[in-house]
């Protein structure tokens, strides 16, 4: 995040990885993958983007934007059997308290691996290495039918 400069002030890199961890986000962002964040971009309702837990600041998590609400953002995490851990829980996120847009996401041939191994698939045949490289880097859009949805209940 901020770094410092050579006469001591503080600057932000533009872009930066960060691992995820922790299944709020899937099926979009699985635990294992690796994001490519861009600070200080535009947030639109349906970004994926990384904040700070407002109740919990030295923790960074990882939320799709749903909508702007007075005072900040409405988050919810993509995982559906994944609950707690976003607005519902506590409230509005502060804009301060959005740090980054989640631009693009990695998957490791490992975390590729893992998988495969988990449903008794132990070797990675040159079909499955193919699968792999085709969805390994996938940029992560925004889902705006997101809004839409919250709106209409």
């Amino acid at each position: 995040m901020p770094q410092m400069a050579a006469d001591g002030r503080e600057t932000r890199v533009p872009f930066q990885l960060i691992e995820v961890d922790g299944p709020s986000m899937v099926p979009t962002l699985n635990p294992g993958d690796w994001m490519l964040v861009q600070h200080g971009a535009r947030v639109r309702p349906g970004d994926v983007v990384i904040l700070r837990h407002p109740l919990q600041q030295d923790l960074l998590v990882v939320k799709r934007a749903v909508e702007r609400r007075d005072g900040g953002w409405w988050v919810l995490g993509d995982n559906p059997y994944n609950t707690g851990g976003d607005s519902n829980v506590y409230g509005v996120v502060p804009e301060e308290l959005v740090l980054a847009r989640v631009r693009g996401r990695f998957r490791p041939l490992s975390s590729f691996r893992a998988e495969r191994e988990a449903v008794g698939r132990r070797q990675l045949s040159p079909a499955a290495l193919v699968s792999w490289s085709f969805s390994a880097v996938r940029p992560v859009l925004a889902d705006r039918s997101l809004s839409k949805r919250l709106r209409a209940r």
